[in-house]
């Protein structure tokens, strides 16, 4: 971007595919409607949060544009929803990240190796040159190999653990590779906030593995990494050789000067600025003035939804984000397969909103966040004889069958 003042024109192209996409997405919702009115109602401090920001664009500077981006958050929220509305859901969960991880994480590769001129850029406020693979700069290849990277860990362990399954070797060997090409691009992007939510979100995922029924565990593991958190905050020792570790200075390379500077802009603190609108106008022109790499973010998800919705928007995200942990203990009571893996993205997007703002539409990060929040309603059992089973010893349970043993979570399994 040469100006903030292209954010306000967009691309006609990007906005007709996105509409496009958008009413299918609909449709199918639509086509599926028993299944998602169950939806609609076990997520309605999802459906309000939505519905706020919806409502803050009344207030923005640039309503438009605001609406603009509301609905891709909208579209966020429908494909998400194809997902887990899908009959088979937990096998749905598996083809999305299988199939998009071992798309992403290569092309990467073979960018930064062999094709410079789009794999790699340079930084000309730090005469750096950065690794961007498949995205435009080094956080945003950091935060697909978070979320791509995390689902390969969690397919590996599940592969290893499955030992009646045949194809587990061919699993194995699939998300290990994925693995150790993630690591590899994770050391060439040098993303601090990727590479430590990878670690804690790897974490998880493996202690998940042996967690079975036991809630308990759950919330011992997240007090614990909360406790960590805030003890950091609150000892500067600690916050400095924690930071210095990591090869970064105190200031979060900048992002302090950030936060003093929006929160000393006169913002409405109730309601905020409107929906994706603190980046904006006048505003945007200060901050591209005074800070030669150009920011277009606050570096601090929970800030940048009180910049743009006020603390009403803080607390109906804090509610979304508890009512959605609850369902993630619920489905580790339940026994369903995509626990782990949802309990590390809810654990991964809560960190990594404290250094980059990642609640914000069409972020990987995001994305993930969605799928760990919507609670996935039980329903009664659904047989479909166009997916046979094909792995009947497997004592995996699908959130639709109510958890009674039925081995529709592997129909048509894919690596």
């Amino acid at each position: 971007m040469d100006s903030p003042g292209q954010y306000l024109e967009g691309s006609p192209t990007d906005a007709a595919i996105l509409t496009g996409l958008l009413l299918a997405g609909i449709l199918v919702l639509v086509a599926r409607r028993r299944r998602f009115v169950g939806f609609m109602s076990a997520n309605r401090w999802i459906i309000l949060f939505l519905f706020y920001c919806l409502v803050s664009v009344l207030w923005s500077d640039y309503p438009l544009v605001a609406f603009k981006r509301w609905s891709k958050f909208l579209g966020n929220v429908t494909m998400v929803l194809i997902v887990l509305t899908d009959t088979h859901p937990a096998a749905a969960i598996k083809r999305l990240f299988a199939r998009t991880g071992f798309l992403l994480i290569p092309i990467s590769m073979l960018l930064i190796k062999y094709y410079p001129a789009l794999g790699r850029g340079y930084s000309q406020n730090v005469w750096r040159t950065f690794y961007s693979g498949v995205s435009t700069d080094k956080n945003g290849l950091g935060a697909v190999c978070l979320v791509f990277g995390l689902a390969s860990l969690w397919r590996f362990v599940e592969a290893i653990r499955e030992k009646t399954n045949p194809g587990r070797i061919g699993s194995i060997v699939a998300h290990g590779t994925i693995l150790g090409i993630t690591l590899w691009l994770l050391y060439m992007a040098n993303s601090s906030t990727s590479t430590v939510c990878f670690a804690l979100g790897g974490a998880v995922v493996l202690i998940g593995a042996r967690m079975a029924r036991r809630p308990a565990t759950i919330h011992a593991i997240v007090a614990a990494t909360a406790t960590v958190g805030v003890l950091s905050f609150i000892f500067d020792d600690a916050w400095t050789a924690m930071v210095h570790a990591l090869g970064r200075e105190t200031n979060l390379t900048g992002r302090t000067d950030i936060w003093n500077d929006v929160l000393n802009l006169h913002v409405n603190p109730v309601i905020g600025t409107g929906f994706e609108s603190f980046w904006l106008g006048a505003r945007a022109e200060y901050f591209w003035s005074k800070y030669v790499f150009h920011p277009n973010e606050a570096h601090n998800g929970y800030l940048e939804v009180f910049l743009n919705e006020g603390w009403i928007g803080v607390v109906l995200l804090a509610l979304v984000i508890v009512f959605g942990y609850r369902s993630v203990v619920a489905a580790f009571r339940q026994n369903l397969p995509w626990a782990t893996l949802m309990l590390s993205f809810l654990a991964i997007s809560a960190i990594y909103n404290i250094t980059e703002a990642a609640f914000k539409v069409i972020h990987p990060v995001f994305i993930a966040f969605l799928f760990a929040v919507i609670v996935v309603p039980k329903a009664p059992d659904v047989e479909d004889p166009r997916l046979p089973c094909i792995n009947h010893s497997s004592n995996i349970t699908d959130q639709t069958s109510g958890g009674r043993g039925q081995c529709t979570s592997l129909c048509l399994e894919d690596v």
